[in-house]
């Protein structure tokens, strides 16, 4: 709906540029319960159409993530790629909005995309494993928590990283903390 909105917004756009001050104003008279068409909301809309222009995309992946999730990925992503990018990272991994706060932040998709990284994993493991082996390359690993200092021993960052575990395995990425189940060959004897 925000989406179709949006393309509604891109086709009256022609109004002038208070158009969207406007519709807000005019929607608000006309349906004075109605909530999520302020002003921001709907330039919101009128990005969000400019940005994902494939419906297909629209129907598929942007519909099954949040408007707030969306919202800052308009806010975040400075290409196409960086938001599926990162749409796809939230839904596959069920990423809360702090999550994907966390992630952007931290500039995942720079570390882990366009970051250039030597590996045949891809070619050498099956897919859940190549995957997993990928997600472990970070390039770099960003634990900002803890307190730099001259002189800091391991036993203190070990301390810090329990002291931050959330922070510790969202840096770690996806399928660190997954329980595996275990390879067992049995032999008929």
């Amino acid at each position: 709906m925000y989406w179709n909105i949006g393309k509604a917004i891109i086709a009256n756009s022609k109004w002038g540029n208070k158009f969207i001050d406007n519709l807000a104003r005019d929607i608000k008279l006309e349906f004075p319960n109605a909530k999520g068409y302020s002003v921001r909301n709907l330039k919101y809309m009128r990005k969000f159409a400019e940005f994902v222009a494939d419906e297909e995309i629209v129907q598929t992946m942007s519909a099954q993530l949040s408007w707030s999730h969306n919202s800052h990925l308009l806010d975040k992503s400075k290409t196409h790629d960086e938001y599926v990018w990162y749409a796809q990272q939230t839904i596959e991994s069920g990423w809360s909005l702090s999550s994907l706060e966390y992630h952007t932040s931290t500039r995942a998709y720079q570390r882990q995309v366009i970051s250039e990284k030597t590996e045949n994993y891809t070619k050498l493991l099956p897919e859940p494993q190549s995957n997993l082996a990928i997600e472990t390359l970070k390039s770099p690993y960003v634990f900002d928590f803890i307190e730099q200092r001259e002189g800091i021993i391991e036993r203190e960052i070990e301390h810090e990283l329990i002291a931050n575990i959330a922070k510790t395995i969202m840096e770690l990425g996806t399928g660190f903390a997954q329980a595996r189940q275990p390879n067992y060959w049995y032999t008929a004897v």
